[in-house]
């Protein structure tokens, strides 16, 4: 897809048309990785990872598991 490049304030801007923002899902307000790589630009989608808690869960060993830890005397009402 061909596009222009627009200056706005003291740097360039291209705008990505709806068609490729929905192809990558890319929305409103998401961050982006943008590089170069054999002078061409690359912009790509940082896609933040979702954890299950069942998938970090399996990661617990009962030789990784730990005791409990204190954190000294209750202070205010969050006592147990």
């Amino acid at each position: 897809m061909i596009t222009k490049v627009t200056k706005w304030g003291n740097s360039l801007a291209v705008r990505i048309p709806l068609a490729v923002a929905k192809e990558t899902q890319l929305c409103v307000g998401e961050t982006v990785n943008l590089s170069s790589c054999d002078g061409q630009i690359v912009i790509a989608p940082v896609r933040q990872q979702r954890y299950q808690l069942a998938e970090l869960l399996k990661g617990i060993t009962p030789r990784n598991l730990h005791a409990e830890v204190s954190s000294g005397a209750v202070v205010g009402k969050e006592g147990w």
